[in-house]
């Protein structure tokens, strides 16, 4: 290995005291590959096993909690105990290759296609549809409802404990159910659960506590609990930088694992609510990074872009896209082959890749969001 990439291969031990030996972790990255019932496929666990190996860490697709919060076609369940040996089955596969399981649990709200939930029915925080013409007007949750999901959210990391995985990632960014309750633009609520910054805080602080009660009650041993988060939104009223140091600020005091940033872009800079020119990450790690380790990501290709990602001072680096090209990108690195590193999708080579059909379809069929795709 060359010395100078030495640092991503030191350990790492977590607040919960899971330790991983590296600081390299598999971005979660929907794969549209699991069957209609919500369990995984065994081409979607041979796709994870096949990136397993090199990683501390893998970080899996989004998994509903609720029958109500199935996000996209072909995503893997765990709102069932019925689903936990199919949960089983991709830990396992995951763990087997040497690497740390963690389960990413959502509730795609207003974002659900109706094809794919009960009755057809959409819920979130407020009735506020999804920007675009024809989109279904979500029903706006009840106090009772709210608290049953948030209780799903529970069930769900206890049948993570269940299946085997070392954590969970409370998925609170990308526009998903928990970040519309925390959004000015899709939470207009004025009781309980929105209306000030603060209620607005109260529904993903919830979730936090109902995840981390369950894991000290279930968990035999130490239980990674990290959570994702967007850091801006685009709309008027939206989440600005100085919304998401309230949403760090309250984070930071819940003894959490870690916080994941969601950026299409590591060195992407604010659009609002700060006046600093450096990037979100170095922004949000000054903030928070000497209370909880701060995750990046984004677009990071190469072993020089990983590299100098980690030194803006955050202890991981999350690879979703690059992990797909080459799998063997960790290896590579460690071995003092990072010339051979791959950074554009070969379209010859989805067999070597192990790559499901329906992501293969959806990468080759995507210009613009793989390297290298014409």
């Amino acid at each position: 290995m060359n010395s100078k990439y030495a640092p991503l291969f030191e350990s790492f031990t977590f607040p919960s005291g899971v330790e991983v030996k590296n600081r390299i972790v598999m971005a979660p990255m929907t794969n549209f590959s699991s069957n209609p019932d919500g369990t995984v496929t065994d081409a979607e666990v041979n796709y994870y096993a096949r990136r397993s190996e090199g990683v501390g860490m893998v970080v899996t697709a989004c998994t509903y909690v609720t029958a109500n919060g199935k996000g996209f076609q072909g995503e893997f369940g765990g709102d069932s105990d019925e689903l936990i040996p199919s949960l089983q089955q991709l830990a396992t596969g995951i763990k087997e290759q040497g690497a740390k399981a963690v389960l990413q649990i959502f509730h795609g709200g207003r974002q659900c296609p109706p094809e794919l939930v009960p009755n057809g029915e959409i819920v979130s925080a407020s009735p506020v549809p999804v920007e675009g013409k024809g989109k279904p007007v979500p029903k706006e949750l009840t106090d009772q409802e709210i608290e049953a999901i948030i209780h799903d959210f529970g069930e769900t990391t206890r049948r993570a404990i269940e299946a085997g995985y070392d954590g969970v990632e409370i998925h609170g960014a990308n526009g998903y159910l928990i970040q519309q309750f925390f959004s000015p633009h899709t939470n207009r609520r004025d009781d309980r659960w929105g209306g000030s910054i603060e209620k607005r805080l109260t529904f993903p602080l919830a979730v936090v506590d109902e995840v981390k009660k369950v894991a000290a009650e279930h968990a035999k041993g130490s239980f990674i609990i990290g959570y994702r988060f967007s850091p801006e939104e685009p709309e008027t009223p939206g989440i600005t930088m100085a919304e998401t140091f309230v949403l760090i600020d309250a984070l930071a005091e819940k003894n959490l694992d870690y916080l994941h940033v969601s950026l299409q872009e590591f060195w992407s800079k604010p659009r609002r609510g700060v006046e600093d020119t450096r990037s979100r990450i170095e922004i949000i790690q000054e903030r928070v990074g000497d209370k909880v380790p701060v995750f990046g990501v984004g677009s990071l290709y190469t072993a020089d872009d990983v590299l100098k990602a980690f030194q803006s001072g955050v202890p991981f680096i999350a690879m979703g896209r690059e992990l797909i090209i080459d799998p063997d990108w960790v290896q590579k690195v460690k071995e003092g082959r990072e010339a051979e590193i791959e950074t554009k999708i070969d379209k010859s080579k989805q067999q070597e890749l192990v790559v499901p059909d329906p992501l293969w379809q959806a990468i080759i069929h995507s210009p613009g969001w793989f390297p290298g795709i014409e």
